[in-house]
C-alpha cells in the first residue's frame, strides 16, 4: 500500500514538472532538457512503485500513515532536486537537496547568492515546490486518495498532529477538496492584485505561491525590497496574515460561521502577537531609525507577519534595526501562527495551551482541593492533549539546543547557530547574523546543510510522526 500511495505522488510530482517544462518552452531557456530528464526519472521510478504496490490491500493502517507522511516529504524532496541539479545550476548535491527540501517544506531558505541568475523554468519550479508544500503534500493526497479507492483519514491523522479543530464536514476527503479550493482561491486572487501593483504576470505567480504558501521563495535576490512597493508589501502581508490563520476557520467564515470562526481563542492570540510585536517594533524604528512613522510600521507590520507566519519575505534586514527589534524576530520564529495552516513553528495553539496550563498551576497552589479543568474554545482539555503539548514543547526545546551545540562544534558563530536552528526549525526561511535576510545560507558547512534539512523535515511534520520511525515498537507487528 505505501508503494502505491508513493507511486501516485511521484506521478503529481511528474505532472507539476510538466508544468515547469512548459515554462522552459516558453521562454526558450537551457533548463529545459533537466526537466525532460527529471520528468522521465520520476515517472519511472513512479510507474514502478505502482508495479511494485499493486494487488496489496487497499486499506491504510495508522502506521502506514506515519510511515507515508515521512517517506513522501523525503521522496518528493529527493526527486525535487534532480532539475536544479541536473540543469548544472546548483551543481552540488547537498545544495539541490537542501533547495529541495526548504521548498518542499515550505521554510524558504536558500544557497543561491544570485537568484535572478536561474531561468523561469527553475524559478517557478522553487515557488511551485513550497506552494504544494505549503498546506501539504499529504492534504493534497487525501483529496485525491477516493479516487482510487483508497481511505485517507490515517494519513491525514499523521500529517495533522497537532491540535485540531471541529471538522467542516464529516468526509475527510471532501474537507480537503474544499480546503484546496479555497487556497486556490486565495492564491488567484493575490496573483491579480500584485499585477494590478506593477509585477510582471511570472513574478506575480511566483510570489503568489510564496505568499499562500507561506515558504518566501523570491525570483528576486533582494527579496520584496527589489520592488520598492508600499501597495505590494500590504497586499502580500495580508495574504500572508490570512495564510497563517486555521484553514478550518477560514472554511467555516466562508460557509457563514462567523461567530464560532471569530471567537476562537487561537485566532484572537495570534492577532494580539502580530498587533502586540508590531506597534512595539514600529515604536523602537520611529525611535532608534531614521524612519518616518508610516514607513517604520509598514516595516514593521510586513516583517512581523512574516516571520510569525514562516514566510521568510523581506523588504528590510532587521539585522540592522536596533537590537531590541531584532531580537524579537527568534521569539517570533518559535512561536508561529495557527495550527491547520501553511505556517511553521509551535503554533499559537499550544503556546495557548502552555499559558493556561501554567495559570492553572498557579490556581492550584491557592486552591490545593479544587477542581481546576482548562478550557479552550468553552471545551475541557483533556489531560492526554495536555500532556500531548507539553510533550511537544519538551522535545522542541531539547532538539533545537542539541542542534545548536552541533551548529556550534561545526564552527557555526553563537548567533547565526541559534539562528539556522530556529529557523529551520520552525519553517522560517532567513536566520540571524550572516545568514540573516540579507544573505543566503551557502556558507554553511555541508554537514550543517543537512542537518539544518532534516530539522526542515522535523519541523514540518511536528517532531512525533518523523521521530516515531525511529523508535523499536513502531516496528513490531502488532
Amino acid at each position: 500500500m505505501t508503494y502505491t500511495v508513493l507511486g501516485h505522488l511521484l506521478w503529481i510530482e511528474t505532472v507539476m514538472m510538466l508544468l515547469c517544462v512548459g515554462v522552459s518552452l516558453f521562454y526558450g531557456e537551457d533548463d529545459l532538457t533537466a526537466f525532460l530528464c527529471s520528468v522521465g526519472l520520476t515517472a519511472g521510478c513512479g510507474t514502478l512503485l505502482l508495479f511494485l504496490g499493486k494487488g496489496y490491500e487497499r486499506q491504510l493502517t495508522r502506521r502506514d500513515g506515519y510511515l507515508i507522511v515521512s517517506l513522501a516529504w523525503v521522496v518528493f524532496s529527493l526527486f525535487g532536486m534532480l532539475p536544479f541539479y541536473l540543469s548544472g545550476y546548483i551543481p552540488s548535491l547537498t545544495n539541490a537537496f537542501f533547495e529541495a527540501m526548504s521548498g518542499v517544506s515550505s521554510t524558504g531558505s536558500t544557497i543561491l547568492d544570485h537568484i535572478e541568475a536561474l531561468p523561469h523554468g527553475l524559478l517557478f519550479w522553487r515557488s511551485l515546490t513550497q506552494w504544494i508544500g505549503g498546506l501539504g503534500i499529504i492534504l493534497f493526497t487525501i483529496a485525491i486518495l477516493p479516487i482510487f479507492g483508497i481511505n485517507g483519514v490515517q494519513v491525514f491523522a499523521a500529517e495533522a498532529s497537532g491540535p485540531t479543530h471541529d471538522k467542516v464536514h464529516p468526509r475527510i476527503g471532501i474537507t480537503a477538496r474544499w480546503i484546496w479550493l479555497l487556497y486556490t482561491g486565495l492564491t488567484l486572487t493575490a496573483t491579480l492584485l500584485l499585477w494590478v501593483g506593477g509585477m510582471g504576470w511570472f513574478d506575480s505567480v511566483c510570489h503568489a505561491f510564496a505568499a499562500t504558501g507561506t515558504g518566501g521563495f523570491s525570483t528576486r535576490t533582494a527579496s520584496i525590497a527589489y520592488y520598492h512597493s508600499p501597495y505590494i508589501e500590504y497586499v502580500l502581508s495580508a495574504f500572508m496574515f490570512i495564510s497563517g490563520i486555521n484553514f478550518t476557520l477560514l472554511l467555516l467564515f466562508v460557509t457563514g460561521r462567523f461567530r464560532k470562526s471569530l471567537g476562537d481563542a487561537e485566532l484572537r492570540f495570534y492577532c494580539y502577537c502580530i498587533l502586540v510585536f508590531t506597534l512595539g517594533i514600529t515604536a523602537v524604528l520611529c525611535l532608534g531609525t531614521p524612519m518616518d512613522l508610516e514607513t517604520a510600521f509598514r516595516t514593521s507590520l510586513f516583517q512581523v507577519i512574516s516571520i510569525q507566519t514562516s514566510t521568510g519575505f523581506a523588504t528590510s534586514d532587521y539585522m540592522t534595526w536596533p537590537a531590541l527589534a531584532w531580537g524579537a524576530m527568534p521569539l517570533l520564529m518559535l512561536v508561529g501562527a495557527c495550527a491547520g495552516s501553511t505556517s511553521g513553528g509551535m503554533k499559537c495553539i499550544r503556546i495557548v495551551v502552555l499559558m493556561r496550563v501554567v495559570r492553572n498551576e498557579f490556581k492550584r497552589l491557592l486552591h490545593p482541593n479544587a477542581v481546576l479543568p482548562i478550557r479552550l474554545n468553552r471545551q475541557v482539555l483533556s489531560p492526554t492533549l495536555q500532556s500531548t503539548v507539553l510533550a511537544f514543547t519538551f522535545l522542541f526545546c531539547l532538539i533545537a539546543f542539541a542542534s545548536t551545540l552541533v551548529l556550534l562544534m561545526l564552527g557555526v558563530p553563537f548567533t547565526e547557530a541559534v539562528g539556522v536552528v530556529v529557523s529551520s526549525l520552525g519553517n522560517t526561511g532567513p536566520g540571524l547574523g550572516l545568514f540573516g535576510p540579507a544573505f543566503s545560507w551557502n556558507a554553511l558547512p555541508d554537514v550543517a546543510k543537512w542537518l539544518s534539512a532534516a530539522l526542515m523535515l522535523l519541523g514540518r511534520l511536528e517532531l512525533f510522526t518523523v521521530l516515531l520511525l525511529f523508535t523499536p515498537d513502531f516496528w513490531k507487528r502488532n
